[in-house]
């Protein structure tokens, strides 16, 4: 059963997306849940540009863990 997403929950992207420059372990945030089991979701960078904002199925993020550890990367590299 996937776990169930509220509007404004930080996420982790489960898998790579690299037609939206995104890897998988990148964080994100629900900008809506719809009721299919989809939300969406925004990427942003550093200092807040929005990266990528896409529907994806709840299988594709997963919830942030107390245990996670944020890092940093160069957005245009792919």
């Amino acid at each position: 059963m996937s776990p169930a997403f509220l509007e404004l929950d930080s996420v982790v992207l489960a898998h790579d997306l690299p037609e939206a420059g995104l890897r998988a372990g990148d964080l994100g945030a629900i900008v809506h849940v719809h009721a299919d089991d989809r939300c969406e979701v925004e990427f942003v960078t550093a200092l807040g540009r929005t990266q990528a904002l896409l529907m994806l199925a709840s299988t594709d993020i997963q919830p942030v863990r107390d245990d996670d550890l944020l890092t940093v990367r160069n957005a245009t590299r792919r």
